[in-house]
């Protein structure tokens, strides 16, 4: 039996294969975790708009809403094993997720459906602004992969905007 404490958090920082010097991986980690929290944010506020839905086009944008939900849910694994791979840690908590946000919650009771066309719209291209501000962080530190990533769901938070766009036309 070993004498010696084991300090659990340090060994699996040290087995990590990242490359990253320490100011690298708060960079990078601080980066995706408030790319990460956005993107929850966003997924929930599209699932609300998702469910509440309501009108003569209620079909159509219900199932519009529920595709693009999908599709934001589809990255935060993404995101989060991103940060966690270059060594860093990640959001733990919905009041963690409430902490780092930039995107504003919606509780609002009732609104008109192209009203929440309208916002997701908004949302998607200030989602699109910070992919962008977090693509520059990945580009320069080397980190590829992240990088790689981020263009696609640049591409996906664009089209996004564009189909919501579209539908309030």
């Amino acid at each position: 039996m070993s004498t010696h404490t084991h300090d659990d958090s340090k060994a699996a920082k040290v087995n990590v294969p990242d490359g990253f010097d320490s100011e690298q991986v708060k960079n990078l980690s601080s980066v995706l975790n408030a790319l990460l929290a956005d993107v929850f944010v966003l997924y929930l506020k599209t699932k609300n708009f998702h469910w509440h839905m309501s009108g003569a086009h209620f079909r159509d944008y219900h199932l519009l809403l529920d595709q693009q939900a999908e599709q934001l849910f589809a990255i935060t694994d993404a995101i989060a094993e991103r940060v966690r791979k270059v060594g860093g840690t990640t959001i733990r908590s919905i009041g963690h997720i409430a902490r780092l946000q930039r995107l504003a919650d919606n509780d609002q009771e009732f609104m008109g459906a192209r009203d929440m066309l309208l916002e997701l719209h908004a949302d998607n291209k200030s989602l699109v602004d910070s992919l962008r501000a977090a693509h520059e962080v990945t580009s320069k530190a080397n980190e590829y992969a992240t990088t790689s990533l981020i263009e696609v769901w640049i591409d996906e938070a664009e089209r996004r905007a564009w189909f919501l766009f579209e539908a309030t036309r």
